[in-house]
């Protein structure tokens, strides 16, 4: 495992999710080495869908940029030693206008 305390970055999470993002981790940090950020993501992604239902996304690594659509209260960017983490449960954006492709068509009509 990494030494050190995670810092947070960025959330919107309730703390007592963020600190399950951080335990979880810590656990995959545990398991695997710092080499092996796809295993570590896997770990995280796969143990968040378990607990808190399918659409997680985990992104781990030492350099990266994201840019992403996030459902309200499920997004944490946090780093422990070199390693950064991106956990987020993933938005389709379809809930704020469902009917937006039959809207264009009445409009091209």
């Amino acid at each position: 495992m990494l030494e050190g305390k995670a810092i947070i970055g960025e959330t919107d999470m309730l703390q007592t999710v963020q600190q399950d993002a951080l335990d979880l981790a810590a656990k995959a940090l545990d398991f695997y080495d710092v080499t092996e950020p796809t295993e570590i993501a896997r770990f995280i992604k796969k143990e968040f869908d378990r607990d808190y239902g399918g659409g997680w996304q985990c992104i781990v690594g030492t350099d990266f940029g994201s840019f992403v659509t996030h459902c309200y209260g499920s997004f944490i960017h946090f780093c422990i030693g070199s390693l950064a983490i991106l956990l987020f449960r993933g938005s389709t954006g379809q809930d704020s206008n469902p009917n937006l492709f039959s809207t264009m068509e009445t409009l091209e009509a």
